[in-house]
């Protein structure tokens, strides 16, 4: 089963080096935007309630609000 499975692969990807640099690129790219994505997910997680995304609002409605006085 496993001799199977490395002969798979070695056929498919590993045997051409255009393929085998190709999926290596391709899977540093898929890996760094999936680790990126979930690390972000995390820091914000974390961090809810203390980023200036979450609490523009109450400074941007003050502005507006001594604006129209």
């Amino acid at each position: 089963m496993a001799g199977a499975f490395a002969s798979a692969i070695y056929q498919g990807l590993i045997r051409r080096n255009a393929v085998y640099l190709t999926t290596i690129f391709a899977s540093a790219f898929a890996f760094e935007l999936t680790f990126d994505t979930a690390s972000n997910k995390v820091w914000d997680s974390f961090n809810r309630g203390r980023q200036w995304k979450d609490i523009k609002h109450q400074y941007l409605n003050k502005a507006d609000d001594e604006d129209d006085e």
